[in-house]
């Protein structure tokens, strides 16, 4: 093209940064390959011939096609477009999902984002099957063979019944829970999470006589309600029972914070981009502004240890 435009090997070559012999010697090379002569030189000039005009054409939709190719490669690495398959813990709040999914949108509008509810268990297996690329995993866990972002913690308090001698404080001791059940969620969707939260209750003076499961909003506060159980969940994952309008339950925070479920957003190593960058940096900003989610502020580890080296 270059060449045919500028009916000079020269410029034609000053133009494409290089030297004029190597260009002779493409073009020479691509006249071979196709089997047509290309140009016509004299020691003056050089024409494109009839066969070259006709191709001429062909070429510049060859190189438009190539440089659109280029585009959406650099949009694809630059998580501008593309699909990134992602997931939340069952645990984060709709308006925590709300807020994720806004401020992504806003910025990579071109990226679908195929979001899944997944437990810790369940990440884990999808980053060794490659069906995940991102997630939002509850720690302690195996992160062997993962990267992660930032650990944020979100303080547990204590959901009761409104009419209990423990809705009347202000903050609720451990220990003062002695004689209630403990609702928790299922432990195969978060072993050692699962195991530090009862060895951190034992620590703390309380030990549930019995341990009853479940996630759902309505199923907890049916249990919470008639079966003598207490569960311990951040504030914001509940918003329609932990909240004052609930006239039957309140929410009570811990003494001290004893406890907490520390959260960060989790990919499989060498396989960051600049999308997952951006889940990452939307999940991180959304706990933090509708979950009450702050930084741990102590170095602990990650990796899966003995339950009673931990606290929660």
């Amino acid at each position: 093209m270059a060449v045919a435009e500028e009916s000079h090997f020269g410029r034609a070559a000053a133009r494409l940064g290089m030297a004029q012999p190597p260009l002779s010697q493409r073009i020479a090379r691509l006249e071979r390959e196709l089997g047509v002569r290309l140009f016509e030189r004299t020691s003056r000039q050089v024409t494109i011939t009839e066969a070259g005009t006709l191709l001429l054409a062909e070429a510049r939709e060859l190189l438009a096609r190539s440089e659109s190719f280029l585009a959406t490669a650099r949009r694809i690495r630059d998580g501008e477009t593309g699909l990134l398959r992602a997931a939340l813990s069952p645990d984060i709040s709709g308006e925590t999902v709300a807020a994720l999914l806004a401020a992504f949108r806003r910025h990579h509008a071109g990226l679908e984002l195929e979001l899944h509810e997944l437990s810790t268990a369940q990440q884990l297996a999808g980053f060794a099957s490659h069906d995940l690329d991102v997630g939002l995993i509850h720690h302690p866990c195996d992160v062997a063979g993962l990267e992660l972002g930032p650990v944020l913690r979100r303080d547990l308090g204590v959901l009761l019944p409104r009419d209990t001698a423990q809705a009347g404080l202000a903050e609720v001791p451990l220990a003062s829970l002695t004689g209630y059940d403990l609702i928790l969620f299922p432990r195969d969707s978060a072993p050692a999470v699962y195991d530090d939260l009862l060895t951190a209750c034992a620590r703390g003076g309380y030990t549930p006589a019995a341990v009853r499961h479940g996630q759902g909003a309505s199923f907890v506060r049916g249990l919470v309600l008639s079966a003598g159980a207490v569960a311990l969940v951040p504030r914001d994952t509940q918003p329609a029972a932990t909240g004052e309008r609930d006239p039957d339950l309140v929410w009570r925070p811990l003494a001290g914070a004893p406890l907490a479920w520390r959260h960060s957003v989790a990919w499989p190593k060498g396989r960051g981009d600049a999308a997952v960058g951006a889940f990452a940096d939307a999940a991180t900003q959304a706990l933090r502004t509708t979950a009450g989610a702050r930084a741990e502020t102590t170095a602990r580890p990650l990796h899966l240890r003995p339950a009673s080296e931990f606290w929660l």
